[in-house]
């Protein structure tokens, strides 16, 4: 179960400081898709015995046949960082909630 809700999502939109944009880059078949799994898991949003195995963001069927990405795809999740960590990001932010957009690319 996602550990956010829209209302959360929504509400990091206007605390720009705190929205962080990634994308995930590589060769083909150096573990892009694992690694924003691995991601999503730790949001909530798929279990972290699947994470590596769901190809959460292949959405399309000839990707999940191929196993491979073939068009990008984009999600939106929110995070909660410890108070320790907060404490080391040197850019300003509003609190420990942060907005990460993530793009898994093919």
């Amino acid at each position: 179960m996602a550990e956010f809700t829209i209302d959360e999502i929504r509400g990091m939109m206007d605390k720009s400081t705190n929205v962080r944009n990634m994308s995930v880059i590589a060769h083909v078949d150096h573990g892009k898709s694992t690694l924003t799994d691995s991601l999503v898991s730790r949001a909530g949003i798929i279990s972290a015995a699947k994470a590596g195995d769901a190809r959460f963001m292949d959405t399309r069927a000839d990707e999940q046949e191929r196993g491979i990405t073939i068009k990008s795809t984009a999600i939106s999740m929110y995070f909660e960082a410890p108070e320790e960590a907060v404490a080391d990001i040197k850019q300003k932010n509003e609190g420990n909630g942060f907005l990460i957009n993530l793009i898994d690319s093919p």
